[in-house]
């Protein structure tokens, strides 16, 4: 099991860490136990969660809806919870 994700039933607990103001939006290098995402909107006023949420939540295939900041809110380092994603970022494979 790779360190940066895990499974609970239909859940995805995603461990990243956020690169806010990059110049485009992607999923970058595991470093030790997190995926670096690269989102272009800036650190202020939770845009870049706000950002981030709608970045994960398109690249995953649901809705806004299904995506949450289970920890680390103002850090850059996060923990998300997808609810049934229906694509797969690289590097992550679906449980059982």
């Amino acid at each position: 099991m790779t360190a940066f994700y895990r499974w609970e039933d239909d859940v995805l607990h995603l461990f990243v860490r956020v690169q806010p103001k990059a110049s485009k939006d992607e999923f970058a290098e595991v470093q030790e136990d997190r995926i670096r995402i690269r989102i272009t909107a800036p650190p202020v006023d939770g845009k870049a969660n706000a950002h981030l949420l709608k970045f994960v939540a398109k690249a995953c295939g649901v809705a806004k809806s299904n995506v949450q900041i289970k920890n680390g809110e103002t850090g850059r380092n996060k923990h998300l919870c997808i609810e049934s994603p229906v694509c797969l970022p690289a590097g992550i494979e679906r449980a059982g």
